[in-house]
């Protein structure tokens, strides 16, 4: 039986004339849970869909204010929210959009100390982070807590997406097994970053939480999807799960939370 009001009905009635969704796949949306690391370049779209979407409930962990540079991609921010916190920022353009939904606030920086009681909270984790340190300690807790993690990232022109289901499917060590050295990957501040492939990209990840959560389609389990913006291409890329993977593999040398102590921009697809 679905738990539906006639408010809920109206509201997501496109999603629920689909056949493959319908009202059991908007149950399981109300039902769930999500957490989403950052309200910047990729947490702005991703949120947006997920609010618009009806996800039940959503967390925010975000320590950053709103800063005019931000403004030309984080599309959760308007000009007026310069200097306020973007947690905060992103919940008062949730509930405008979607007051039904439930909107959890972090206004704090993920760490080891709180990243494992935090994921566990949630049935799925989105990666909308900047810097390796935060991206590699979300893969661990992910896999570790054996949670679904969506990754993003995105860089200049290009962009990537991939997801996890934590102990099941290849990581994002298993591609990527250690970061690279600080200074070898240039930042979004140094490099760039053309707006609206935030966009493409955090959107896609909304998708990919959608179909994780109503079970609809094939997810990015095992595979990497990068997207040129330049060439308007997309390539996929086979991710296979290592077994000799520090963190997933059949002998885990990772077995505690590992926080790196440099800061850099996340990794350009591909590189």
């Amino acid at each position: 039986m679905f738990n539906l009001t006639e408010e809920e009905i109206e509201r997501y009635s496109r999603h629920i004339i689909l056949p493959e969704v319908g009202g059991s796949g908007q149950q399981k949306l109300k039902e769930a849970s999500v957490l989403v690391v950052g309200a910047g370049g990729l947490g702005s779209p991703a949120l947006l869909y997920l609010t618009a979407a009806g996800v039940g409930r959503i967390g925010i962990i975000e320590d950053d204010v709103v800063d005019l540079t931000n403004l030309q991609r984080q599309v959760l921010h308007a000009t007026a929210d310069v200097g306020k916190p973007k947690a905060q920022s992103a919940r008062e353009t949730m509930k405008q959009i979607n007051p039904l939904v439930e909107v959890d606030v972090y206004r704090e920086r993920l760490n080891k100390e709180n990243i494992l009681p935090l994921v566990e909270k949630y049935d799925v984790v989105v990666d909308g982070v900047d810097n390796f340190p935060t991206r590699y300690l979300i893969n661990d807790a992910c896999v570790m807590k054996k949670k679904a993690l969506v990754e993003g990232g995105i860089l200049r022109f290009m962009g990537l997406i991939m997801s996890i289901r934590g102990g099941e499917t290849a990581c994002y060590r298993c591609v990527y097994e250690e970061p690279p050295p600080p200074g070898t990957v240039p930042s979004c501040a140094e490099a760039g970053i053309l707006g609206a492939v935030a966009g493409v990209v955090g959107t896609l990840q909304a998708t990919e939480v959608l179909k994780i959560l109503t079970g609809v389609g094939k997810p990015l389990f095992n595979r990497m999807l990068q997207f040129d913006a330049e060439e308007l291409s997309f390539h996929e890329v086979q991710a296979k799960r290592n077994l000799k993977c520090p963190v997933c593999g059949e002998n885990p040398t990772i077995t505690e939370l590992v926080e790196y102590d440099y800061t850099c921009e996340i990794q350009a697809p591909g590189s």
